[in-house]
């Protein structure tokens, strides 16, 4: 009953479907246990066999919580204004809307903030309590416009990044006041990266680029989709001119 065994109990396994809770798999991990001359090896495999079933298990109450989810998740109001006074959603309203939908269907979330060279990085984990978890990242420059101290442009940034992050992991959508029904459809606005690539490059330019991108839009994120390429372009071109005018200097000094 030693290898011929194990292996009988290894196919019963096989066997078993994942929504079993891999209780079939523990009474047999168990009986093997009992038997002091069982294989190892094969031990060894109805583990790993256990831990992938309970990863599956895991992992399929995880969509199925966030589907549910997904259904009573609503678009978070922007409250918050820009330099332009454009809304936008806070991360503290963010957070207060969805954490009690969250606790109900049995998520929470964290976030790991790295400081890099001249940059943060911002790694949101969505937390199932069925074991499963998922996690994005967004890296993104130091906030120093406005004559913010080290601080203040790492605490901005830090904002920023988890604002985003946490919107992408839940599907999360945001809506202007209530304005009983009168604005113009919404315009649809750049993605996640592509705002993340505008306020790099506003990083580099001079304060009058930025002072004029704030009136004119606000926040990286309220820029157009349909506007992207060209200001993305328009920028860059202005950061490369800037940088030769400076190298020029440099060679005539």
């Amino acid at each position: 009953m030693t290898t011929e065994l194990a292996t009988r109990q290894e196919q019963a396994v096989q066997s078993t479907p994942v929504q079993s809770d891999a209780a079939a798999i523990i009474q047999v991990i168990e009986r093997a246990a009992m038997n002091p001359d069982v294989d190892i090896d094969k031990m060894e495999r109805l583990l790993q066999m256990q831990e992938r079933v309970m990863e599956r298990q895991a992992s399929m109450e995880f969509s199925s919580a966030m589907a549910a989810m997904q259904t009573e998740m609503p678009s978070i109001a922007e409250r918050g204004k820009a330099h332009n006074n454009k809304g936008y959603a806070t991360l503290e309203d963010i957070v207060d809307t969805v954490r009690p939908i969250m606790q109900k269907h049995g998520f929470a979330v964290s976030f790991r903030v790295n400081s890099l060279q001249g940059a943060i990085e911002v790694t949101g984990v969505l937390m199932h309590k069925g074991g499963h978890r998922e996690e994005t990242t967004m890296q993104l420059p130091a906030d120093n416009s406005g004559n913010k101290n080290a601080v203040q442009a790492f605490g901005s940034s830090t904002s920023y990044g988890k604002r985003y992050v946490l919107c992408a992991l839940l599907n999360i959508t945001t809506r202007g006041q209530d304005d009983d029904g009168n604005a113009a459809a919404p315009v649809k606005t750049v993605s996640v990266a592509q705002a993340a690539y505008l306020k790099s490059l506003l990083i580099q330019c001079p304060p009058v680029t930025t002072d004029w991108f704030a009136q004119e839009f606000g926040e990286p994120e309220k820029v157009p989709a349909s506007k992207y390429d060209k200001l993305a372009a328009k920028l860059k071109a202005g950061i490369e001119k800037q940088q030769e005018a400076d190298r020029g200097d440099h060679q005539a000094s």
